[in-house]
């Protein structure tokens, strides 16, 4: 096949990409295909090998989602010349990278030529299928047979078993290298997977510690057991409800009731449970009355407690939260005069287990998962959050919910 060499240099550097790994300088693997590059939506070279670096696109060709993959040639470049080429998306997102891998060649093949060669190798085949049809089977049975048997023996608690791939380059030998790259992306996933089990039972150790002092003291105290409060702490250790559907019959939440009690707990417990700095930085409020989306109460008490421990935990001396109306949505706002947080990482905060290499650090506590709780309950709630700078030149959180216009 022309293409065969130029689709798995697409296929590997697609993988690469896919496991968080795009150079930018890309070393191609497949003999004679020393032109890579990986192409923006916008046109714009995002990395490429060294014969394609400094060069503009290949092509502005963009295979559709449900055909990722497009084979194509072309002689329109004088340099580097006629050129035989295999376009691949990354993914299935709209705005998903193109790997392009190219080999020079001195002519284009022909749909004619290409035509011709086909009809010819069918009519030999027709005429030689009576005679070769056992010996075929037969060859083609045995290796299929060693590919059950590897498979049988590869289980998900060891992914790292590869199959033998025998030189060639017939359907067999495509087969298993297509197993091998399936096998690889598994193992790469499973990694990640552990990973996060990994951290996540890492991170939430002391939360659930905190939970457990606060049941010793009850058990110790029968007498002073509140009960609410301990089935708050209960609460705020559970997952954030992640389905849009549960908040449809939740009722009604006046956010300016919920900021005022998340404001009037400057000593706490944070959002799952553990102690908070004994001396954290006042808050100053200015909150509308009368200002009530739809949700769930302790859900939205928990995002407001959330934002306002983040801005206390990085605050020199001050944080405001402002409650309005806006339009037709209801407007949250939480600033601090903290170091704030760089453009380029107002994105990634949201993640879960994700600390800034700046102030807003392990230093100051907290588990990572807080700011990633806030994000999913205020995309529950079709709400959205942005990050920027507030007046004081710390962080500002801008959190809009739509507004309840027919709330009592």
């Amino acid at each position: 096949m022309a293409w065969h060499d130029t689709q798995q240099q697409a296929i590997l550097i697609a993988a690469a990409i896919r496991g968080g790994s795009l150079p930018h300088v890309v070393t191609p693997t497949v003999p004679g295909v020393d032109l890579v590059q990986v192409v923006a939506p916008d046109g714009r070279v995002l990395a490429g090998s060294p014969a394609a670096r400094n060069k503009p696109p290949i092509s502005v060709a963009r295979p559709a989602p449900n055909d990722p993959l497009l084979d194509l040639q072309t002689c329109s470049n004088s340099e580097p010349g006629c050129l035989r080429y295999s376009a691949l998306r990354v993914d299935a997102r709209a705005d998903s990278p193109i790997v392009l891998a190219a080999r020079r060649t001195s002519t284009t093949l022909s749909t004619g030529f290409v035509d011709a060669i086909v009809a010819a190798q069918a009519t030999v085949l027709v005429s030689c299928v009576a005679g070769l049809t056992w010996a075929v089977t037969g060859r083609i049975l045995q290796p299929v047979d060693a590919i059950r048997s590897k498979l049988a023996k590869i289980t998900f608690s060891d992914l790292s078993h590869r199959i033998a791939e025998p030189a060639g380059d017939d359907e067999i030998c495509r087969l298993i290298r297509t197993l091998n790259q399936t096998l690889l992306r598994l193992e790469t996933a499973t990694h990640q997977q552990r990973r996060f089990v990994a951290d996540a039972s890492h991170e939430l150790r002391t939360p659930v510690a905190g939970l457990r002092v606060k049941l010793e003291e009850a058990q110790m105290h029968p007498r002073d057991i509140d009960l609410n409060g301990l089935l708050e702490h209960a609460d705020r250790c559970r997952p954030p409800a992640g389905d849009p559907g549960r908040h449809a019959h939740a009722g009604q939440s006046r956010i300016q009731r919920g900021a005022q009690t998340s404001a009037g707990r400057p000593g706490g417990p944070d959002a799952c449970g553990t102690e908070r700095r004994a001396h954290t930085p006042p808050i100053r409020s200015s909150l509308e009355d009368g200002v009530t989306v739809a949700g769930v109460p302790s859900q939205l008490s928990r995002m407001l407690t959330n934002l306002l421990d983040n801005a206390q935990r990085h605050a020199r001396h001050v944080v405001d939260i402002e409650v309005h109306r806006d339009s037709d949505s209801a407007l949250v706002t939480v600033c601090d005069d903290g170091p704030g947080i760089a453009e380029a990482d107002r994105e990634r905060i949201f993640e879960r287990f994700t600390r800034l290499d700046t102030a807003r650090s392990r230093g100051h506590g907290g588990t990572g998962l807080g700011l990633a709780i806030v994000s999913d309950v205020v995309h529950a709630h079709a709400g959205t959050i942005l990050v920027g700078e507030s007046v004081h030149g710390g962080s500002r959180f801008d959190v809009r919910f739509p507004l309840l216009t027919d709330a009592p």
